[in-house]
């Protein structure tokens, strides 16, 4: 196998891309995903006047549609690239909960996985955009951790499939799933050799030891180690060292427009950003893990895994609003 990415510091992405690496498809690998799941809500208008009773803008309504956030939007990420996702998570016993049950059915995943929590909260993200600039989001969430009869219920339905899954998504946005109990489970399965890969915000930062790959963004990886880098060396020292007292197979950070950096036991690349017009970066992290995780799924090295969601994630954000992208869409990338 030939494989380009082999010095301890370069720039894949100067480098041409190796089709004839053998890699198994996309559509024989199930990946499950485990986390906090989110409902987008989307209002599109247009804006003419001011109005008289605030001085605010007054929106007039001209398209209104509902998309899967958070984890669900990792398994919809999965489910567009042609392999078959198990979604485990908890909604509410409410009208947004019914909402995003319905969106899941509609976009072919299956609702099996959700654990219905009376009297809590379903996420959801209401953005209200004129002329393709969002004007104010409005949050509906409950961020409490989930009692312990739920955390069972979660570990149940995990057990329940996880011997028939290839890897396992972890998608914690703080939102009160993860719980220091489900956490231990997941890295049992990590121990026994399943490969997680981990999506962290700052809660249970420093939680998710001996995991496969762990991906925060630069803002995350700074307030999850409480500190400020003030260089590139800095970051890179500091990233190494964790990467290693974490006991982490690969650490991948991504950090914008500066693109992606990973880390392993010996060396570390940067994947600088692919040039595209950016339109909307919501929902490219989440496409970055989903590829990553499922490209090393297939059998690629995890140096190739991470060139391709850079390219995923620069194909995302060419797009309106949280978006998702097909294996077509990925592979025309790696042309370009």
């Amino acid at each position: 196998m030939n494989r380009p990415y082999n010095r301890p510091y370069n720039r894949p992405s100067d480098r041409p891309y190796d089709h004839s690496i053998a890699c198994d498809p996309f559509e024989s690998k199930k990946i499950m995903v485990l986390g906090d799941i989110m409902l987008d809500h989307y209002i599109w208008g247009s804006v003419e006047r001011i109005s008289p009773e605030a001085p605010v803008p007054v929106l007039e309504v001209k398209k209104e549609e509902y998309r899967l956030g958070g984890a669900a939007n990792v398994a919809l990420n999965i489910k567009t690239l042609g392999a078959e996702v198990v979604l485990i998570g908890v909604c509410g016993d409410d009208e947004n909960g019914r909402q995003l049950k319905d969106t899941l059915i509609s976009s072919g995943i299956g609702t099996d996985g959700l654990v219905e929590v009376k009297g809590r909260l379903s996420t959801l993200k209401t953005r209200i955009s004129s002329h393709n600039q969002q004007i104010v989001r409005v949050d509906y969430e409950q961020t409490d951790a989930v009692d312990t009869e739920v955390t069972k219920a979660l570990e149940a339905k995990i057990r329940q499939q996880i011997d028939c899954c290839d890897a396992l998504i972890i998608e914690d946005y703080d939102k009160g799933v993860m719980t220091p109990k489900l956490i231990k489970v997941c890295r049992e399965l990590a121990e026994r050799g399943v490969i997680v890969a981990v999506d962290p915000k700052k809660r249970n930062f420093m939680e998710y030891r001996g995991v496969t790959i762990f991906k925060p963004n630069f803002k995350e990886f700074e307030e999850g180690l409480n500190r400020k880098f003030k260089d590139s060396f800095s970051f890179v020292e500091a990233a190494q060292a964790f990467r290693k007292e974490q006991d982490f197979r690969y650490l991948v950070v991504t950090k914008g427009a500066e693109g992606m950096f990973l880390f392993d036991e010996s060396k570390h690349f940067h994947f600088e950003t692919k040039a595209r017009e950016v339109f909307d970066v919501s929902g490219a992290g989440d496409t970055v893990i989903s590829v990553l995780t499922l490209a090393y799924a297939c059998g690629l090295d995890m140096a190739q895994a991470t060139a391709w969601a850079r390219n995923a994630a620069s194909v995302v954000c060419g797009k309106l609003g949280t978006s998702t992208l097909t294996e077509a869409e990925l592979m025309e990338s790696l042309d370009d």
